[in-house]
């Protein structure tokens, strides 16, 4: 969350609150970045988590840390909160799941009779004036016993400010679409470029379900290629202002978890009308070039087309078909690959910056519970398809940045998908780090390029600490984001970027199709629209960051669900991160990450080492650096906290 701050007096500050379960709060120094202002227990005066807040700066305390108390709360970041009934007070009461919740919720007596202990429930926490008294709240919805799969995956969802079903509003829209579709598509054919015959087809994960891409193939001689990228027209359906438009930019986006996906859009759109089956007529939103063998686009063009996808590909029997070199559709299959491949070296000879990170997968039974893990492999394929989806957000981010231009007006009319150059200080701190595990950051006071970075991967590229600094970098640089003001894309290299590709999971998308069909037809934009759009780009940045946070709590979840029953096992892992209370592990198989607590190292006193990231024995003078391998055993995993204990095996 972004911290707002702004002076309002000698003494006053407006900011934002970051809280704990102790009943502690923080708020940034805009005049020390290396020291927040602390707000003491007792001096919160009701603020919560994220909340805007008005504080009185008192005196440091012995540490030199300026303290302060809450004198308003300005606004509230949420009022709304997954939380488990228990007894811990003497009467059945609601315990916010979040850990940054320092205050239990009050129920009324009718709730209370709703509910059991060990019940998870979804509660909107009534006004709270008076820091005295606990607040009180209404339970939304009973979502049923923690512990139970997808009890603790729609805890997660909710959690994070998304649902799990449709307004019947929204669900009568797409239902009242999927009754026309054969007709609504009938009558677009003649309005729109045929490619049904055209070779066509999909590749996706072999558990798809929303195909919202293909790429289309015809060899036009003399070594020439005409490649099409079509996607699903979901602006076709999805009219500004209806019920399911304003739904789909509440939610933002698809959320993906470990075991389903919550979609963007009801299911007989995303699923059905508008995804690309194979050997069904579809309308789409297309880019197409044509290309030669060395790569080189010669010719572009954009536009609203109908498609009949040929073949529904896995990205795992596409590269069957390229290993074998032979089988189905192997010559345009193995040609596209070709291009991909020149398309991905021209990339990273601009600067494109590439992480290979280990993405894991769980094998759940039919109760949701983890009997397996396996590595997602990156295969050919996936690169193949990410080559031609990239070519086609580029092409029509160059597009509209050109037709705004044309008719001599600033950068507006349009978002793009932008990534800033990264911040200096983070990257002085970086070239620290990675001095400290004997690798080398080209820096010129901060400043680094996209080849300084590239470099420090080279050197870190098969060693044991390859996965941790290649997520340090991640984590130094800055965030991909949303806005009207199109300033590049530092990972990709690109100077024109945007997102089009992804319109059945992602609003921008969506939003994209419209503006390009307004660009394509010489449509004029208002003020008011175009000041919509940077409002729709900090929405869709905030409710991207929401879903991926989801993501990572399911994928927590279930990789502590995984060790639980493993206590007492030896793993080999890395030491992922070092602290003065212990230091963090990551077990090498299922990413899954633990705790060893400094008083459980060894019979030795030890202390941490700040300046090289590492913990070490007075006595022997054993050493425990960020980065090294080491064996441990299981000790204990804690299901409601998402975390695991580790002792040094």
């Amino acid at each position: 969350m972004t911290h707002k701050k702004q002076k309002t007096g000698a003494n006053t500050l407006i900011g934002t609150i970051m809280t704990n379960r102790k009943g502690m709060g923080f708020v940034k120094d805009p005049k020390n970045d290396e020291k927040d202002i602390m707000i003491d227990v007792g001096f919160l005066n009701t603020a919560l988590n994220g909340d805007t807040v008005e504080i009185k700066i008192g005196k440091k305390n012995s540490y030199g840390q300026l303290s302060a108390e809450v004198l308003r709360v300005i606004e509230r970041a949420r009022n709304s909160f997954v939380c488990t009934i228990d007894s811990r007070e003497g009467i059945l009461t609601a315990y916010p799941d979040d850990k940054k919740a320092y205050a239990s919720i009050v129920l009324s007596s009718t709730d209370k009779d709703r509910v059991t202990i060990g019940d998870k429930v979804f509660v909107k926490m009534n006004e709270w004036k008076d820091a005295k008294q606990n607040p009180t709240g209404n339970i939304i919805k009973v979502i049923g016993k923690k512990g139970n799969n997808n009890v603790e995956m729609e805890s997660i969802v909710l959690e994070r400010g998304f649902e799990i079903g449709f307004p019947s509003a929204v669900e009568n829209e797409a239902s009242e679409i999927e009754k026309n579709k054969i007709n609504d598509i009938n009558s677009e054919i003649p309005k729109r470029k045929d490619f049904r015959g055209t070779l066509t087809f999909t590749i996706d994960p072999f558990d798809a379900k929303d195909f919202d891409d293909a790429i289309s193939y015809k060899n036009l001689g003399s070594g020439k290629y005409e490649i099409g990228v079509h996607i699903a027209d979901v602006s076709h359906y999805v009219i500004e202002g209806s019920a399911l438009d304003k739904e789909a930019l509440k939610r933002g986006c698809s959320i993906y978890l470990v075991d389903r996906t919550i979609p963007m859009l009801p299911e007989v759109l995303s699923n059905d009308v508008c995804s690309l089956n194979p050997h069904e007529d579809k309308l789409t939103f297309s880019a197409w070039f044509v290309m030669n063998d060395r790569g080189e686009v010669l010719e572009r063009g954009f536009g609203k087309t109908i498609i009949n996808s040929d073949h529904r590909f896995t990205y795992e029997n596409a590269q069957e078909v390229l290993n074998a070199k032979s089988g189905q559709y192997f010559t345009e299959l193995n040609k596209l690959n070709e291009i991909a491949k020149i398309l991905q070296k021209e990339k990273f000879k601009k600067g494109a910056i590439e992480f290979e990170q280990e993405e894991i997968k769980f094998k759940l039974d039919e109760n949701g519970k983890p009997i397996g893990v396996y590595k997602k492999a990156r295969l050919d394929t996936h690169k193949l398809v990410e080559e031609y989806m990239l070519l086609a957000n580029r092409e029509v981010a160059k597009h509209i940045f050109d037709s705004i231009k044309k008719k001599g007006k600033k950068d507006t009319g349009s978002i793009y998908r932008i990534h800033d150059i990264p911040d200096q200080e983070r990257m002085l701190d970086l070239s620290t780090f990675v001095k400290a595990l004997g690798y080398k950051l080209n820096t010129k006071e901060g400043k680094v390029t996209a080849h300084d970075i590239k470099s420090l991967l080279k050197q870190i590229e098969g060693t044991t600490h390859e996965a941790l600094i290649s997520t340090a970098v991640i984590r130094s640089m800055q965030k991909a984001v949303y806005s009207t003001k199109n300033i590049g894309h530092f990972g990709l290299a690109f100077e024109y970027y945007t997102h089009f590709t992804s319109p059945i999971r992602r609003y921008p998308d969506l939003l994209i199709q419209r503006i390009l069909q307004r660009h394509l037809h010489n449509e004029p934009f208002g003020d008011t629209e175009i000041n919509s759009f940077q409002n729709i780009a900090e929405k869709s940045t905030a409710r991207e960051i929401d879903a991926a946070g989801a993501e990572r709590e399911s994928k927590k979840l279930k990789q502590v669900e995984y060790m639980s029953d493993k206590v007492g096992q030896v793993f080999e892992g890395t030491i992922s991160g070092v602290t003065e209370w212990g230091m963090y592990v990551e077990e090498n198989e299922t990413k899954s990450e633990g705790m060893i607590k400094i008083r459980d190292i060894g019979d030795d006193y030890f202390e941490f080492d700040k300046k090289t990231y590492s913990i070490f024995g007075q006595k022997t003078k054993k050493r425990f650096t960020l980065g090294d391998p080491i064996k441990f055993k299981v000790a204990g995993a804690d299901l409601d906290k998402k975390t695991l204990d580790f002792l040094p095996a």
